[in-house]
């Protein structure tokens, strides 16, 4: 089996952002879908381990920015790649939900969608949720990001590590699993979460 065959389905790049009493946080995801009409339902896949998936399931509430094809590494890097229990990740536009004002990124999306969750299912590394419309909104006509756009054109190429220091193994940036060993195959996708070798650093011998 090739697992990178999957890279040749098509996803978009979103913000996926909620909130509880105490926090707001949000990360980037790729796995979004209509799945129904009538009433309009969407479902989305999150990474057992992430914050927003621990709080989604509290707060039954989010929202999907869709991000549009501009925007910058910086933005994606930012929601990403860095976890929200480490980092307060602040949004500064807000839509009721179920009576929670739930923070989305208006800034660099191109439409926005509003949902309650009606179902959930684990999925052993991610929580399937299926989630029903309260509201869809356009916010501008430029061309939404796809994941394929995304890895040819904004992220990064990987660069080999410069330092004289010897390398004991490999992390993933998106969800904190450690590779042990100094090479990693070219060819490695993360078990958690998916992400191929070009979102792994380096864990320098101390």
């Amino acid at each position: 089996m090739d697992p990178k065959a999957l890279y040749s389905l098509s996803y978009g790049v979103f913000v996926l952002a909620t909130r509880t009493k105490d926090k707001m946080n949000g990360c980037i995801t790729n796995t979004c879908m209509q799945v129904a009409s009538n009433p309009n339902k969407i479902a989305i896949a999150v990474i057992n381990q992430n914050l927003t998936c621990e709080m989604i399931k509290e707060s039954k509430v989010f929202t999907i920015s869709i991000l549009e094809q501009k925007t910058s590494f910086d933005t994606i890097k930012y929601y990403g790649m860095q976890s929200g229990r480490d980092v307060d990740k602040f949004f500064g536009d807000f839509i009721n939900v179920g009576g929670v004002d739930v923070p989305y990124l208006s800034w660099s999306a191109c439409s926005l969608l509003a949902c309650h969750v009606t179902e959930m299912h684990d999925l052993g590394s991610h929580t399937l949720f299926i989630a029903e419309l309260d509201d869809a909104i356009k916010l501008s006509d430029n061309a939404p990001l796809t994941y394929a756009y995304y890895q040819s054109n904004i992220k990064p190429k990987p660069k080999a590590p410069t330092l004289d220091k010897k390398i004991i193994g490999w992390r993933c940036r998106i969800c904190g699993f450690v590779y042990e060993g100094a090479t990693l195959p070219e060819d490695y996708l993360c078990p958690l979460c998916g992400h191929d070798a070009s979102d792994f650093e380096p864990i320098f011998e101390d």
